[in-house]
């Protein structure tokens, strides 16, 4: 990688509470499981830091310092023909994702980062693989409950569009939003 570029490396710790052989294969195998989602969501046309070198046996990734501001930031102090457009922008990078069944696992507005127009998502440590509605739903019922946790005030505005970028990019969108309504209904049984 170049020289005057800035690095971010994320490593895995070794945690002394598990058994030396499985804490070192859960570090390789969710290093490797990491590194293959940000390049499969690059491919695919979502984007993500550039990978430069990965260490699996020791649980290092070292990528691009994606330098913007992240999108919890942004949403805080903008204005709502803005906040609208990246909104879109975002519904169509999970619904792309979708698409070809990569699920983020963590979709926040703290893994998000806003850059020359772009959205950047950023840790995949949670993500994963799969073809199932209901892993579609709850990755966007995860990103839902993120908006209306650190942005109740903008939940309606931003919802919305997202919804809108995410049925302009997945064709099974209808499927996969009758689920996350589902799933509403059912955490608020389960509150009562």
């Amino acid at each position: 990688y170049l020289e005057n570029e800035k690095v971010l490396v994320k490593e895995r710790v070794k945690k002394n509470y598990r058994l030396d052989e499985i804490d070192s294969f859960l570090r390789k195998f969710r290093t490797r499981r990491e590194v293959k989602l940000l390049r499969e969501a690059r491919k695919i046309g979502v984007c993500t830091p550039t990978i430069f070198e990965v260490d699996e046996k020791n649980g290092i990734i070292k990528m691009e310092f994606v330098d913007g501001i992240l999108l919890k930031n942004y949403l805080e102090k903008e204005e709502k023909e803005k906040i609208e457009e990246v909104c879109v922008k975002v519904g169509r990078a999970i619904g792309k994702m979708h698409s070809f069944n990569l699920i983020h696992g963590d979709p926040t507005t703290s893994n998000m980062i806003l850059k020359d127009g772009k959205i950047y998502f950023i840790d995949f440590g949670l993500g994963f693989f799969s073809n199932r509605i209901e892993d579609k739903a709850v990755d966007l019922r995860l990103l839902h409950d993120s908006i209306n946790a650190t942005h109740p005030k903008i939940l309606e505005i931003c919802w919305r569009n997202i919804i809108k970028g995410y049925k302009a990019e997945f064709k099974n969108a209808k499927e996969v939003l009758d689920r996350f309504e589902e799933i509403k209904k059912r955490v608020r049984y389960a509150k009562r």
